[in-house]
Order: C-alpha cells, then sequence, then structure tokens
C-alpha cells in the first residue's frame, strides 16, 4: 500500500485536527478526539496525531495515484484551517 507521511511543525496541531474534523464530519468518516484522529476517503486514509510542537499526518492509499491526490486535499485543507499561520508542509513516501 502506497504511504505518505508529513511532520508538520505547529503548536497548533490540537486545534488544526479539531477544525479539519467538522469541516469533514458531514461528509466523510471521523473517528477523533483532542490529539488524534482518523478520516477516512472514498480512495484512502488520512492519520493525524498532535504533539505538543507538531502535527504528524499519515495517509495511506490502495494506489500510486491516489496518494498525490489526497496530499493535496489534506494539505490545502491544513492550510485552510490554519489561516495565518504558515505551514511548511512536506510529504514523505
Amino acid at each position: 500500500m502506497p504511504l505518505s507521511r508529513a511532520e508538520i511543525v505547529t503548536p497548533s496541531g490540537e486545534r488544526l485536527i479539531n477544525r479539519l474534523c467538522k469541516h469533514w464530519a458531514h461528509k466523510l468518516e471521523i473517528e477523533h478526539n483532542e490529539q488524534e484522529a482518523k478520516i477516512t476517503f472514498a480512495n484512502g486514509t488520512c492519520l493525524m496525531h498532535a504533539e505538543a510542537d507538531r502535527l504528524i499526518v499519515s495517509l495511506e492509499t490502495l494506489e500510486e495515484e491516489h496518494l498525490d491526490q489526497l496530499e493535496g486535499v489534506v494539505e490545502s485543507h491544513l492550510m485552510r484551517m490554519a489561516k495565518d499561520e504558515p505551514l511548511e508542509i512536506v510529504w514523505e513516501n
């Protein structure tokens, strides 16, 4: 299974998880608490874990082409939810 991972330096990981889960709750399967989330998309899964100074995001799909698409969707939404906080997101796969 294709996997991708990003460690994003931010003190706002819990806030980002909460905002993303609320945003996607109406159309996706979401499991979350303050520090962790599992978001199930049609073409893959996103796991997020908030630590004091970073947000760890892992993506898993069945096909390689879906991985790039999922990275784009998650990244664009994280940027939007962060508002004025600049995020540097580098995917490793």
